[in-house]
């Protein structure tokens, strides 16, 4: 974050993760030592003005004499300074470097030994990865490991077996178009470095994807908000925005979004396809999700948009395995720029993935099933434990966007606290927005999700 950043109390909460798990004397120790870590990192560099010892107190739901004592003590150790009007600021160059105490000496292993982590949407594996690594060839990896093994825009046979992947749903792809990369992180990570300079406005939609506003934020770019309703994206939104705004992308995710899980119409896609065309504004179709929709058809993706896509939600998240659809000349961009931090994709995880397109088909009506059930059993659970929590039925993915009906950022903490970690609202907003919402990936066992429940409430 810049210098003179004022960061957000939610934010905060998120930066200190895990930093106490009980309440108890060295409580102000344990924060101040995760806040001095924080500095020490240039996590929070000079000049960020931290939030109001009221509101931090309050994310993080403890007292606020225990924040007033922790500013009290970064400030005596030169780490932090208060100006009157402004708050207190980071001084990372201050004179200690750690704060005196016993708080590092702590460590808990979680509730009775056990932590339930409920922050990852990401699937298990289905058996068909097991299966699909059991067929390899001894003599086709013996071919690869004759060579150097990069292959900077993937390997040929599974840029086809992509391109082929997206003929067959009705999108006429050559093996030209396709870039293969690490995930749909990287791919997201790629389009953003390519594509978006400093200040260039970058229209998202609120919420969003995480790991898409972490890239587009380091590349410089200006977040712009396109609120999803019930129905998905706000097309009329979008509409007055691109009336007076001329963006240099727009990101969203139309088949199946995350987090909230819902998927925009026909009809809103058309519309959506129209708009971009008729503005000039280049799009970025996210279809990550696409692949787990519950009814398992998948959504067309936009006309003339570049598209994301990953072998990681339908298959199994253990395979690194991502790519772009797009023009050529830009797939020629991408590669350029992805010599600068990532070489190439692994071979073995490539040729895994070929075998697997084959059978995406199967793998789409077994996931469909299998988080239909899971949604039900784990709505139940809810309608049953927690009656004022609301949400609205999702058409695909893996979580849950609940409104919680209170502080979300604040139950977090204490589901933290409590050996139970998730993802308040604000992680998945442009701007610390949906404090009052939380992911719940619903996939997991109804017996683990209740004892969660029991845990937090």
């Amino acid at each position: 974050m810049p210098d003179g950043h004022r960061v957000a109390a939610a934010t905060l909460s998120r930066l200190l993760d895990g930093w106490a798990t009980t309440h108890d004397e060295t409580l102000y120790l344990r924060l101040a030592e995760a806040m001095t870590d924080l500095i020490r990192s240039n996590t929070l560099p000079d000049g960020t003005i931290l939030p109001s010892q009221r509101s931090l107190a309050e994310a993080l739901g403890i007292a606020r004499g225990t924040v007033t004592r922790v500013y009290e003590t970064l400030a005596a150790g030169d780490l932090i300074e208060a100006r009157r009007g402004t708050g207190s600021r980071i001084r990372g160059r201050g004179a200690v470097s750690h704060v005196t105490g016993d708080a590092r000496l702590i460590t808990y292993d979680g509730h009775h030994g056990t932590e339930i982590d409920l922050t990852s949407g990401a699937l298990p594996g289905l058996p068909l990865v097991v299966e699909a690594f059991g067929r390899l060839d001894p003599a086709r990896l013996a071919v690869e490991v004759a060579t150097d093994g990069y292959h900077p825009k993937g390997m040929p046979v599974l840029r086809s077996a992509v391109a082929d992947h997206y003929t067959r749903g009705g999108l006429p792809t050559t093996p030209d178009q396709i870039l293969i990369t690490s995930g749909a992180q990287h791919a997201v990570w790629l389009v953003a470095h390519a594509l978006v300079g400093q200040g260039d406005d970058v229209i998202v939609e609120e919420p969003t994807y995480r790991g898409a506003l972490e890239a587009f934020r380091h590349a410089g770019g200006q977040l712009r908000c396109v609120p999803v309703r019930e129905e998905g994206l706000d097309v009329d939104h979008l509409a007055r925005l691109l009336g007076h705004r001329r963006p240099r992308l727009l990101y969203c995710q139309p088949g199946v979004h995350n987090p909230t899980g819902v998927g925009l119409s026909r009809s809103g896609r058309r519309r959506l396809a129209d708009l971009a065309e008729h503005h000039g504004v280049t799009v970025v179709d996210d279809t990550s999700f696409a692949e787990l929709a519950l009814s398992a058809d998948v959504a067309p993706p936009l006309p003339g948009a570049i598209l994301v896509g990953t072998a990681s939600k339908l298959f199994w998240g253990g395979l690194r395995v991502g790519w772009v659809r797009t023009a050529p000349d830009l797939v020629d961009r991408l590669v350029a720029l992805r010599r600068a931090s990532d070489l190439a994709t692994p071979v073995a995880d490539q040729l895994v993935t070929v075998d697997l397109l084959a059978n995406a088909e199967a793998a789409r009506a077994t996931r469909a099933a299998d988080l239909r059930a899971s949604l039900d059993r784990t709505v139940e659970l809810l309608a049953g434990r927690v009656p004022s929590w609301s949400w609205q039925r999702p058409a695909g993915g893996t979580g849950l966007w609940i409104d919680t009906g209170g502080n979300a950022v604040t139950l977090v903490e204490h589901a933290r606290r409590q050996g139970v970690r998730l993802v308040a609202g604000p992680a998945f907003s442009a701007f610390n927005g949906f404090s009052r919402h939380v992911r719940l990936p619903y996939w997991h066992p109804v017996e683990l999700l209740s004892e969660a429940l029991d845990r937090v409430l």
